[in-house]
Order: structure tokens, then sequence, then C-alpha cells
């Protein structure tokens, strides 16, 4: 069996996700305080939706490392974070 052969993001790949990525954290952001503010912030759902805000960032965290790697020498700072 062959390795399989990784193909990285181009800059504009990067900035597009980042748009999204940065959309999707506004929403997530908006559906969380609207949980915690219906159900308190000791429940369920408010814990959640808290990792999944967590969660989130630790992605764009991760995806403006990548970016970096994926594209030495190019302004990539801001991208995801």
């Amino acid at each position: 069996m062959r390795p399989e052969t990784l193909l990285p993001l181009t800059l504009d790949e990067h900035r597009e996700l980042g748009r999204e990525l940065r959309r999707t954290s506004t929403r997530l952001r908006e559906l969380c305080k609207m949980t915690v503010g219906a159900y308190g912030p000791n429940s369920h759902a408010a814990f959640s939706f808290a990792k999944a805000v967590e969660s989130l960032e630790r992605l764009s965290k991760d995806m403006q490392a990548q970016a970096a790697h994926d594209c030495p020498g190019l302004p990539t700072d801001h991208l995801y974070v």
C-alpha cells in the first residue's frame, strides 16, 4: 500500500476556512448565550455549548499554526484567531 499523498491548503483556502470558522464561532457564542439565558449556567446544555465553544477555539488555534506551516513566508497572521 502506498502512503497517502498530502496536499496542504493554499493561502486562499486558509483565508476562506478562517472566515467560516470565525462566523461559526460567532454564531455558536450567540447560541450558547441564549441557552444559558434559557436554562441557566449550570445546565447540561450550557455546559455542552461551553465545551463546543472551547473546542472551536482550539481548532482555530490549531488551524492558525497549520496555516503558518502550509504557507511559509506568506502573511498568515490572524487568519483564524
